[in-house]
């Protein structure tokens, strides 16, 4: 299982590797995704976030 924010659900994607001649090879990007603590439905688990979700979870606070 490859990891996913649970937040968002922003995973692993793919795209290119684009060579100096322009050949290309299949790769995938992964999320930047951390285990932080998070509280979901009034319960405390550590679980992978997005950066993007923790930063916009900081400013909620």
């Amino acid at each position: 299982m490859s990891r996913e924010c649970v937040v968002c659900g922003k995973g692993r994607s793919s795209g290119n590797n684009v060579s100096h001649s322009v050949r290309r090879t299949k790769r995938t990007f992964g999320a930047n995704v951390h285990k932080t603590t998070v509280e979901i439905d009034g319960v405390q688990k550590r679980e992978y976030v997005c950066t993007r979700c923790m930063r916009t979870a900081k400013k909620a606070d």
